[in-house]
């Protein structure tokens, strides 16, 4: 099948190498039943956290060698976040494919131009608080660098001091930058700024916004995933139990299937 949607998926933080590494051997797996691109998606550090006592990783060293065992072990290319220009030198030197751009610091000059300077695809995540058009001008920053490799990706916009709301005519307007989009499902799913300092999340509507981004055209679906995420060290409430993503996937695959006979 051709013009499939591409998968990043993952856990949220690299919690451990057996963790990250039956994660990855399942997603292979159904990738390529399924016929989907497909990206490992681990954050070997997690710097933006409410509260300092949240857990943040294993230590720089150990997620980027995990990370690089995963990409080597499955020979499938590795996406993490990275929040200083110093992180992206590094996290390249470790063999990471994607750099992503929280959406924190999308507007960041010096991280989008370390980031593009590295060659590796830079995956820039909107911020919260901007116009989809406003994407155009990160876009530019990376492309400045001479790195053409560049992915936008949405994951909700501030509804109040407590939710998110994905509005999917931002899909449609980031694809004007001719980047692929990327939709981040499980983010744009999140109840940030929570008074226990850890933030909540309505994962039953998961596939919801996963359809719902197939049928607008994302050309990527973003997918957090845990076997346990009651146990997740990050995000748990907001990401998607394992076993639960094939069938969903199945389902999408189907939508992405009849979009094409349009």
């Amino acid at each position: 099948m051709t013009n499939n949607f591409f998968l990043i998926a993952g856990p949220c933080v690299v919690e451990s190498e057996k963790l990250c590494l039956d994660i990855a051997e399942t997603l292979c797996a159904i990738t390529q039943n399924l016929n989907i691109p497909y990206y490992f998606k681990a954050s070997y550090r997690k710097a933006n956290r409410s509260r300092s006592d949240s857990f943040t990783g294993i230590g720089d060293e150990a997620g980027l060698n995990i990370l690089k065992k995963v990409k080597e072990t499955f020979n499938v290319p590795v996406v993490t976040d990275i929040h200083t220009p110093q992180e992206a030198e590094v996290a390249a030197d470790h063999g990471v494919d994607v750099l992503q751009i929280p959406a924190f610091l999308s507007r960041q000059t010096d991280l989008l131009l370390a980031a593009g300077r590295t060659g590796c695809i830079v995956n820039i995540k909107k911020g919260q608080f901007l116009a989809p058009e406003i994407m155009g001008f990160a876009v530019n920053k990376v492309n400045e660098t001479g790195n053409n490799k560049v992915m936008l990706t949405e994951r909700g916009s501030m509804f109040g001091y407590r939710d998110l709301i994905v509005d999917f005519r931002s899909i449609v307007e980031m694809k004007k930058t001719g980047c692929p989009v990327v939709t981040d499902v499980t983010h744009s799913l999140q109840q940030p700024n929570q008074l226990s300092g850890v933030s909540g999340g309505k994962p039953e509507l998961i596939e919801t916004i996963a359809r719902a981004a197939v049928v607008v055209g994302s050309d990527g679906i973003f997918i957090e995933t845990h076997p346990n995420p009651q146990e997740a060290k990050s995000d748990g409430a907001n990401m998607l139990e394992l076993n639960l993503l094939e069938p969903l996937l199945r389902r999408l695959v189907a939508i992405r299937q009849l979009i094409n006979t349009f």
